[in-house]
């Protein structure tokens, strides 16, 4: 028996601004998109074009509230080969939350807050 990855979903408040957020700040695109006929959730899948793990964002049309993240301990992580241009884009961007120049890493957030991690390919 064997298991593989195949996506991690966070539930999104306002899902066209969490799609623009995704693209312009990770340059990821929708890949498949699934709608409920009675308009209740749409389910967008993000992919980088190379790997096949997804990011599932997740919209519900009844949820009124923001969404409790605790901690925040949680996080997605992201490699990328451009590791001082990523930071300088992010920092302009005003989307870095959280630094640590010791190990070499840092985090943003989205527009719900969910924390991603950005990684140089090396790590």
């Amino acid at each position: 028996m064997k298991f593989t990855f195949c996506h991690n979903n966070f539930n999104v408040t306002n899902l066209e601004k969490s799609l623009e957020f995704y693209d312009k700040v990770l340059g990821l695109k929708e890949i498949k998109r699934i709608a409920a006929e009675d308009g209740s959730y749409i389910i967008v899948y993000l992919g980088d074009g190379i790997n096949n793990h997804k990011l599932e964002l997740t919209w519900l049309r009844d949820w009124d509230r923001e969404y409790n993240l605790g901690d925040n301990e949680f996080h997605l992580a992201l490699r990328v080969d451009n590791f001082e241009g990523a930071h300088k884009m992010h920092e302009e961007l005003g989307c870095i939350c959280f630094e640590n120049k010791d190990m070499g890493i840092y985090f943003i957030s989205d527009p719900d807050n969910y924390w991603i991690e950005i990684l140089p390919i090396n790590y």
